[in-house]
C-alpha cells in the first residue's frame, strides 16, 4: 500500500514527488512516456522561470527529474488505464496490475491542439509555439502570426502586438468567435492584420520559422507569409479521461479543484495543466505539485 501515487512526471508531478518524498510519504510516480519532463522537453528556451533565465527546456526537465532522483523517488514507466475509488483506498490499474494507494495526484497535463501541417512538428520550439506569454518575448520587433479565432487567440494577438512589429491573425472563418471586447481592442491596434477565411497549409524554415504557406478558403489562392514565429491557439485538451467519471470537471474537461488541488473525491488531487485556473505555466504547475503533495500528506496523516 502506497501513501501516494502520482500519475505523470511533468513539472507538476515531479514537484509533487519532491514535496511528498521530503514529507516522508511512501510514494510512486508513474509515467507513460520514456522520459520525465512533459511539454517542457519540447521547449527550446524557457526565459520566465525565476532564477533560471534562458534555460533550455530539455535541460530544465532533466534537472527537475534529477532532483527527484536524488531524493530516491520511485518511478515506473507504464500506462495507467483506470483509477478506482474504494473509499478506504484507491486502486491504480497499470498494465493489468492493481496498485493500492491511500491518495492519488493526477498530473497528466494537457495537450495543445495542433494544425497537423508539414513543418509544425519539426519547428516546434523553434518558432512554432502554443503559448504567447511563454515565448512572445523572443519575437520582439519581429513579425509573427497567430492562428485561431477564440478568446485565447485574440488575447495572444493583443499581447504580441505590444512588442512585435507586425501580428497577423489567421482564422479559418470569416468572423471571430472571441469576446466582443477583445475583438474591438484588437481591431484598434495598428500593427495587427486580419486574414479571415485562411488556413495554414505548411510551415517553412531552416532551423527556425521563416515562412507560412496559407490558403484562402474562398478563392483557393495560395500565398506565402514571411514571419519569424507562429502561435497556434486552436484549442487545448486536458488529459483527464481517467477521472472524468469520478471528479467534477468543467465543460472543457478541466478538473474543478482549488489551490489545495483537492477534487470532490477525498484523497484525489489534480495538479498542473489539468486543473481549471487562469494561467498555465511551468511555475504554476510546480506550485500545484507542491500544494497537492502537502494536501495528500495531510490526508494520509489525517490532519
Amino acid at each position: 500500500m502506497y501513501d501516494l501515487i502520482i500519475i505523470g512526471s511533468g513539472p507538476a508531478g515531479l514537484s509533487a514527488a519532491v514535496y511528498g518524498k521530503r514529507a516522508g510519504l511512501n510514494l510512486l510516480v508513474v509515467e507513460k512516456a520514456p522520459m520525465s519532463g512533459g511539454q517542457v522537453l519540447n521547449t527550446y528556451e524557457v526565459d520566465n522561470y525565476l532564477g533560471m533565465p534562458g534555460m533550455n527546456g530539455f535541460d530544465m526537465g532533466m534537472q527537475f527529474r534529477s532532483h527527484a532522483d536524488r531524493l530516491g523517488v520511485e518511478f515506473r514507466e507504464g500506462k495507467v488505464t483506470a483509477i478506482e475509488d474504494r473509499k478506504d483506498r484507491k486502486l491504480v490499474i497499470m498494465d493489468g496490475e492493481a496498485l493500492e494507494t491511500k491518495t492519488v495526484i493526477l498530473a497528466t497535463g494537457a495537450e495543445h491542439s495542433h494544425l497537423n501541417v508539414p513543418g509544425e512538428e519539426e519547428l516546434t520550439g523553434m518558432g512554432v509555439s502554443y503559448c504567447a506569454t511563454c515565448d512572445g518575448a523572443f519575437f520582439r520587433g519581429r513579425s509573427v502570426a497567430v492562428v485561431g479565432g477564440g478568446d485565447v487567440a485574440l488575447e495572444d494577438a493583443i499581447y504580441l502586438a505590444r512588442t512585435c512589429e507586425k501580428v497577423y491573425l489567421i482564422h479559418r472563418r470569416d468572423e471571430l468567435r472571441g469576446a466582443e471586447v477583445l475583438q474591438q481592442e484588437l481591431k484598434a491596434l495598428p500593427n495587427v492584420e486580419f486574414l479571415y477565411s485562411h488556413v495554414v497549409t505548411e510551415i517553412q524554415g531552416e532551423g527556425g520559422v521563416e515562412n507560412l504557406r496559407i490558403r484562402n478558403l474562398k478563392t483557393e489562392e495560395v500565398s506565402d507569409l514571411a514571419v519569424a514565429g507562429i502561435f497556434v491557439a486552436v484549442g487545448i485538451r486536458p488529459d483527464t479521461g481517467l477521472i472524468r467519471n469520478m471528479a467534477e470537471c468543467d465543460e472543457g474537461g478541466y478538473v474543478l479543484a482549488g489551490e489545495d488541488c483537492a477534487t470532490n473525491v477525498p484523497g484525489l488531487y489534480a495538479a498542473g495543466d489539468i486543473r481549471r485556473k487562469p494561467i498555465r505555466q511551468i511555475v504554476t504547475a510546480v506550485a500545484d505539485g507542491a500544494n497537492a503533495a502537502v494536501s495528500a500528506g495531510n490526508f494520509v496523516n489525517k490532519k
